[in-house]
């Protein structure tokens, strides 16, 4: 349970991050790994196509990246069926990368959580906690409006919390045409302006060291398999 295998022949983000975390030429990794300091190398965890390109999510999340000790922990932070990540790797000196990919602006606009009531009480209160900790004034409710990224920053602010170097990495691919995405990434730049100022963030806040945008174009990957 938590281990989503995803197909081979998706579209957007799916296709686009499957192909960039199995490129024999690491390019993806190059522009990571530029931001993160003492990293040299990246070993990814998913998608990979050994392992059916599967997602992960929960406990099954925390396991592959060698961080069960935290699944009670987690429990406690957040309820059942969290983020399920696009991407998860660890690099050469122990961080732990989540991927958020997008290849489209449309993508960011993710519906509210449709949480019951128990489980809404234990997400508004990690976002609540996440936000403060920020030192964030939303202009819209986090579990209401851009959720999938603030459920993001709210996973990242709990591993961090609990001493683990890790890193929300938004991979914005460039030229999609099929998805009518973005020509360049000052259209991503822009929208997630839009995105930072509804959610309240300042432009610094205790995450941004830890928070790390790329904006690869899909023409590396349109040859590979």
């Amino acid at each position: 349970m938590g281990r989503f295998p995803q197909p081979s022949d998706g579209r957007g983000s799916l296709k686009w991050i499957q192909r960039a975390v199995n490129d024999p030429d690491r390019r993806l990794d190059t522009e990571i790994l530029g931001r993160i300091p003492g990293a040299r190398g990246i070993e990814w965890l998913s998608p990979l196509e050994s392992d059916g390109f599967a997602e992960y999510r929960d406990a099954a999340f925390l396991e592959r990246c060698g961080l069960g000790h935290l699944f009670g922990t987690l429990g406690q932070f957040w309820p059942a069926r969290g983020p399920q990540w696009d991407a998860l790797g660890r690099t050469d000196s122990g961080d732990i990368l989540l991927v958020e990919a997008k290849a489209h602006i449309g993508e960011i606009c993710s519906p509210g959580t449709q949480a019951g009531p128990v489980s809404l009480a234990r997400i508004r209160a990690a976002l609540t906690g996440t936000s403060a900790a920020l030192r964030a004034e939303p202009r819209a409710p986090w579990d209401t409006t851009f959720y999938q990224l603030a459920n993001r920053l709210a996973h990242l602010h709990f591993l961090r919390s609990n001493k683990v170097a890790a890193w929300l990495v938004l991979v914005n691919f460039v030229g999609d045409e099929g998805m009518d995405g973005p020509a360049s990434p000052e259209s991503w730049r822009a929208a997630y302006q839009v995105v930072w100022h509804v959610m309240g963030l300042p432009k610094r806040h205790a995450l941004s060291p830890y928070l790390i945008e790329v904006f690869p174009h899909v023409a590396a990957y349109e040859a590979l398999p």
